[in-house]
């Protein structure tokens, strides 16, 4: 005789189980969604970085008529920024005489001024390996000026320069090996430093030929480079000591934009003349 009533209690636990099984599943996969959906999302989270930058180097990082920051770095600065998805680049401006305190009290990540390699900053902060510009620093003078012919010539006089600056570091270098023989002022740069040595309250300053034809166009300056170059520099980003995952991936998007000739047409367009190569 058939147990009707058994087989019926077995169908309904069989169908239980199934139920069972299928929102197990289902549970599974939802969770395992979740956790592809968040592995996702970390993977594209982009990190801010800050960039510090001044507002008064003509060509190079400045505010334009029409209250834009702009310039050969800023600009420069924005190319890696479109090649580099992972990161978002910021600009923080402020004087240049703070962009080192900045970067070390770590208000800022990167300096994106024209800034050189020197020993003090050497042991302190880390430069990217990729120069992004190359150019000759040389004595600076009024037109009017036909005594001073090279920084020997300086000798007794006062020559100008921004504080913390590389030309104050050349300066600085040159006049401890020559008996403190230069009165060196410091000041900031810009219109101040040309008013001063027009006026001949100095005599001199340090500076580049790029940013010399600037000023003589746009603020009539008056001034003129003399004698031999007293560095060759390679100009190049600075971070802190910790950021070298940062610098090697500036560094990629630097060869790229290199080897593209990007590099070359944003310093002709800004500093007059390609400067991303030795002459």
């Amino acid at each position: 005789m058939v147990n009707h009533w058994g087989i019926q209690k077995f169908r309904t636990a069989l169908l239980f189980i199934t139920m069972l099984a299928v929102l197990a599943g289902c549970s599974s996969g939802n969770a395992s969604n979740e956790s592809n959906s968040a592995s996702a999302s970390g993977q594209d989270k982009v990190k801010k970085i800050i960039v510090g930058t001044g507002t008064q180097f003509p060509n190079v990082c400045f505010i334009d008529e029409n209250g834009k920051l702009t310039g050969y770095d800023v600009e420069l600065i924005r190319e890696i920024d479109k090649r580099l998805p992972e990161y978002e680049f910021e600009f923080s401006t402020m004087e240049f005489k703070n962009l080192l305190l900045s970067l070390e009290t770590k208000k800022i990540d990167l300096i994106a001024h024209q800034m050189e390699v020197n020993e003090e900053r050497q042991a302190k902060f880390l430069f990217n390996d990729e120069a992004y510009n190359i150019f000759p620093n040389k004595i600076v003078v009024s037109e009017k000026n036909q005594d001073v012919k090279s920084i020997e010539d300086l000798k007794g006089k006062k020559l100008i320069v921004g504080a913390t600056s590389n030309a104050a570091v050349l300066a600085e270098k040159w006049n401890a090996a020559n008996g403190n023989a230069i009165d060196i002022v410091y000041s900031g740069a810009g219109e101040d430093t040309n008013t001063q040595i027009k006026t001949g309250r100095v005599d001199a300053t340090i500076s580049t030929q790029f940013a010399i034809d600037y000023q003589n166009r746009v603020v009539d300056a008056q001034l003129k480079t003399v004698g031999e170059a007293l560095s060759n520099s390679k100009v190049y980003f600075i971070l802190n000591k910790d950021e070298e995952e940062l610098k090697t991936k500036i560094d990629e998007a630097l060869k790229s934009i290199k080897e593209d000739g990007t590099l070359s047409k944003l310093s002709t367009e800004w500093l007059g003349a390609d400067y991303t190569v030795e002459e």
